[in-house]
């Protein structure tokens, strides 16, 4: 029986971690399943965005770091598979964090193009804590998303972040109540859907490849190839001749 669930509707695949009893840790099977639950919204056509929370009072409460076998460096590699296959997903990725996000929990989070937190949501690094250097990308995510104060505050000097002050901070887009998280995030997500498939892959890379550009210029270039193919699409001229008609008829 599969540790993840994934349900789609409007074209929006939520992918839930579902073992409340371990408060979804990453590792061993769910780490397989999760893997495998992304491989499978990738190859349907019909999603265009996804959703990953957790299943009861938890996002993810870290990795299982109790059987790493004998080489500890693969049985790392092996935590690290879940939320580096968010990581590398084309399609647009939110967190929907519903609870404690703790050490590879929060990699989870950061892995995602955008989170959304419940007010109860709780974001702990806890690797200082543990005597544990952290690993999986997280000082390089972290930093990157919320800059190195807020990043430094939490790995060196221990601070937890709610839903609210993650917000505050810039870990996360928006804080909502408890019982609007889902909804919040299905419909930001059905944004994206709506949206023709290839299209949103192309933005998301172009957003990932901004990264190591470092002026106007290199940008105006990086963006002229695929603004320049999506002018051929059929999904520009449809829309653009729906939005001249709804124009003329004002």
């Amino acid at each position: 029986m599969s540790l993840v669930r994934t349900d789609i509707t409007d074209g929006v695949a939520l992918i839930t971690l579902d073992d409340p009893d371990r408060r979804n840790a990453l590792g061993g099977p769910l780490g397989d399943d999760l893997v495998a639950a992304v491989d499978a919204v990738e190859a349907d056509t019909s999603v265009g965005a996804v959703v990953v929370t957790g299943e009861g009072r938890a996002f993810c409460a870290g990795a299982d770091l109790s059987d790493l076998g004998a080489s500890e460096r693969d049985g790392l590699l092996a935590i690290y598979e879940g939320f580096l296959r968010v990581a590398h997903c084309p399609l647009p990725t939110i967190a929907a964090v519903n609870g404690a996000a703790v050490g590879a929990g929060m990699n989870l989070a950061l892995a995602c193009d955008v989170r959304l937190a419940a007010r109860r949501a709780r974001f702990d690094t806890r690797f200082l804590q543990l005597g544990l250097h952290p690993g999986g990308g997280h000082t390089w995510m972290f930093r990157r998303v919320a800059g190195p104060q807020a990043a430094a505050a939490a790995l060196l000097f221990g601070e937890i972040l709610d839903g609210a002050e993650a917000e505050r901070v810039g870990l996360v887009w928006r804080c909502v109540d408890d019982d609007e998280l889902l909804a919040t995030a299905h419909e930001l997500a059905a944004r994206a859907a709506a949206a023709p498939r290839e299209l949103v892959v192309k933005v998301k890379e172009t957003l990932g490849a901004m990264a190591g550009v470092a002026t106007h210029d290199e940008a105006v270039d990086l963006e002229l190839d695929p603004q320049v193919w999506s002018l051929h699409q059929p999904a520009f001229a449809e829309r653009l001749a729906a939005l001249q008609a709804k124009i003329s008829k004002r």
